[in-house]
C-alpha cells in the first residue's frame, strides 16, 4: 500500500510542479521594466514587486475573508492597534493601547491627532466608528464574513454593544460580555482595519479603497496586479514606506511564480512547494521559511449528504493515512495535524488522539452504511495552508478512497469561484484551510461555532461546543482557560467535523535585492519597510 500510494502522490505532485511557465511569454519585458524600477536615491529601485496565487476577492475588509486580500489590504489601511513585526504581541496602531474597566467591557481608546486619510478626509473617532458600526447589527449585512467573527453577535450575547466617539481622539467601545481576544481581534487584517467614510459612502470601497495606511491605491487590474504608490504624508515616521512603488501580481502557476522570480520580473513570490525550493535556491534567490501559523483541513458537510453522521466521518478518516500523505505531498515543509491549532500553540494537547488509519475496518464501515461514491469540492489555487494546491491533495485522498470502495468526484475551481460555491452547491466533502488571525486559540476554535458558513463551510452546529467557546472568550488567559479550548479539541477529535491534514510553514521565496522582507505569521506582508537594491 505505501509504495503505491507514494507513486499515485508523486504524479499527482509532479502534475502540479510541471505545469509550464509559457504564460509570462509575450509580458515579460514589460513586467520586467514594472519589478526593476528606476533607481531612487540611496541605490534604491522605486519599485517592488510581489507575486501571489490569486487576485484578492475584493480590498475593503468588511467584505472579504482570504489572505490574498488581506496581504494587500494591510499595507492600505491602518488597525487600531498592530502586531509586532515579527510575532502576535500587541503593540499602538491608530490609538495607544485602551483603558480596559474593571468589569473587562467597557475600552477607551486614546487615537492619534491629525491622521488624515489618502483622501485628505479626518481620520478620527467618528470615522473609526464609522467603520466599525456597519459591521455591527443591524447594519451588518450577509456579505459582511469577519463581522460577527470579529464583533460578535446579539444572540451569543458577546462581541460589541456600542460604539461611542465623545471627540475627535477618543473612542470608546463597550462589550456585551468580557473578552479575552478582543484586543488582539483589533489588529486583524479582516474586518478591523479602518475604512474612510467617504469610501463607505462612495459604494465602491472592495474595489477603490480608501485607508490610512503607508500605501494609497492607484489601481486594480484584474488577473494582472493592484499598483499601490507611498503614502508621503503618513503619520507614523516609525513606519514611514522606503519604496516609491508595491505591485502585486497575480500569477496562478507555482512553477510560473518561480521563472518570474528567477528571471527577475518579480522580486518576491509566496505560495512555493517543496518541489520547487531547489529551482528558487540554485538561482541565487533567497529562502523565507518559518513554522506557520495555520490548519488544512478537509471539512465534511456535517447538515447532509454522506457524512452527515459520526459513523460516516469516521469511517473517511480511518481510510485515509493522514501521516503517510503529509510526508509524501509536502516533505519537510508541513507536518501533521493532530490538533486544530498549531503544535506550539498553547493549548496544544499531545494526549488528544485523532482517527487512526485502519483501511480494512474503513471499508467494512463503508459497505454497511451503503456509502459507494461522494462528491469533493476543492480549489486549484496554492493557499498558505497547502502549497501544491486543492487538486494534488484531492487526488490522493480520492485513492484512498478508491481503495476503501468509494468513488469521489472531485469539483475543482479557481479559490475565488470556489469560496461561493462552498456556500452554494451542494458537496460532501471540501478542501479548506485556515491561516490564524491573532495568535489567540478561539481564533482558531471559533470557526466551528460561527453561523457564517464562509467561515463553518461544513456547517458543524453543537449546542455544547459553543458553550464552550462562550466560556472561553470571558475566561482569562491561564490554565482554567486552556483547559476549556482543550475541551473543545477533544470534542473535534470525537466528533469528526474536519479530517485535520497539516500545518504548513509559511514560505516565501525573495531576490537577494531585497532587504527588510518578513512573512508575519498571521500570513500578511507589511511592505512598507522592505526595500531593493538597485
Amino acid at each position: 500500500m505505501a509504495e503505491i500510494s507514494r507513486r499515485r502522490f508523486i504524479q499527482a505532485f509532479g502534475a502540479v510542479a510541471a505545469t509550464s511557465s509559457f504564460a509570462l511569454a509575450g509580458c515579460g519585458a514589460q513586467r520586467a521594466s514594472e519589478a526593476d524600477g528606476s533607481a531612487a536615491a540611496g541605490g534604491t529601485a522605486d519599485t517592488i514587486t510581489f507575486a501571489q496565487g490569486a487576485d484578492p476577492r475584493g480590498l475593503d475588509p468588511a467584505y472579504v475573508d482570504d489572505g490574498e486580500s488581506a496581504k494587500i489590504m494591510c499595507n492600505i489601511y491602518d488597525t487600531l492597534l498592530r502586531y509586532d513585526t515579527e510575532t502576535c504581541d500587541i503593540v499602538p496602531g491608530l490609538a495607544e493601547l485602551p483603558d480596559v474597566s474593571d468589569d473587562g467591557l467597557t475600552y477607551t481608546f486614546t487615537l492619534q491627532e491629525g491622521v488624515k486619510f489618502h483622501d485628505g478626509t479626518d481620520c478620527n473617532a467618528e470615522a473609526v466608528m464609522t467603520s466599525i458600526v456597519r459591521q455591527l447589527e443591524p447594519e451588518r449585512t450577509e456579505d459582511m464574513p469577519y463581522a460577527s467573527f470579529v464583533f460578535g453577535s446579539e444572540a451569543s450575547n458577546n462581541g460589541v454593544a456600542s460604539v461611542e466617539a465623545p471627540d475627535d481622539t477618543t473612542l470608546v467601545i463597550t462589550l456585551r460580555a468580557a473578552s479575552t481576544p478582543f484586543i488582539k481581534n483589533m489588529a486583524m487584517a479582516l474586518a478591523a482595519p479602518v475604512v474612510a467614510p467617504s469610501a463607505i459612502e462612495a459604494g465602491d470601497s472592495n474595489e477603490n479603497p480608501i485607508g490610512s495606511g503607508p500605501y494609497k491605491f492607484v489601481s486594480w487590474s484584474k488577473g494582472e496586479n493592484v499598483v499601490l504608490e507611498a503614502n508621503e504624508d503618513y503619520w507614523d515616521a516609525d513606519h514611514m514606506p522606503q519604496t516609491k512603488n508595491v505591485i502585486f501580481r497575480f500569477i496562478a502557476e507555482n512553477s510560473s511564480r518561480v521563472t518570474a522570480l528567477n528571471n527577475g520580473e518579480v522580486d518576491i513570490i509566496d505560495g512555493i512547494d517543496a518541489s520547487v525550493v531547489p529551482t528558487i535556491t540554485d538561482a541565487g534567490n533567497e529562502l523565507f521559511e518559518e513554522d506557520g501559523m495555520n490548519i488544512n483541513y478537509m471539512a465534511f458537510r456535517n447538515d447532509e449528504g454522506a457524512f452527515s453522521t459520526v459513523e460516516a466521518r469516521r469511517a473517511f478518516c480511518q481510510a485515509v493515512n493522514v501521516e503517510e500523505m503529509v510526508e509524501s505531498l509536502y516533505g519537510d515543509y508541513a507536518g501533521v495535524a493532530t490538533s486544530v491549532m498549531p503544535l506550539w500553540m498553547a493549548p496544544y494537547d499531545k494526549d488528544i488522539q485523532q482517527t487512526a488509519y485502519d483501511p480494512e475496518t474503513a471499508k467494512a464501515a463503508f459497505a454497511e452504511l451503503g456509502i459507494t461514491s461522494c462528491t469533493m469540492l476543492t480549489y486549484t489555487n496554492p493557499r498558505p495552508y497547502n502549497s501544491i494546491g486543492g487538486q494534488a491533495l484531492a487526488e490522493a485522498i480520492q485513492g484512498y478512497l478508491a481503495d476503501a470502495g468509494v468513488d469521489m468526484e472531485i469539483v475543482s475551481y479557481d479559490w475565488t469561484t470556489y469560496q461561493t460555491k462552498v456556500e452554494t452547491d451542494a458537496f460532501d466533502c471540501c478542501l479548506y484551510g485556515w491561516v490564524g488571525d491573532n495568535g489567540d486559540p478561539d481564533n482558531f476554535m471559533n470557526l466551528l461555532a460561527d453561523e457564517n458558513v464562509s467561515m463553518n463551510v461544513g456547517r458543524y452546529r453543537s449546542d455544547a461546543y459553543n458553550a464552550l467557546i462562550q466560556q472561553g472568550l470571558a475566561t482569562p488567559e491561564g490554565d482554567e482557560r486552556d483547559n476549556i479550548y482543550k475541551q473543545c479539541e477533544q470534542m473535534v477529535a470525537d466528533e469528526m467535523p474536519w479530517m485535520l491534514i497539516s500545518h504548513s510553514k509559511n514560505l516565501a521565496g525573495y531576490s537577494p535585492k531585497v532587504k527588510g522582507f518578513y512573512y508575519h505569521p498571521t500570513g500578511v506582508v507589511h511592505l512598507e519597510g522592505v526595500t531593493k537594491e538597485a
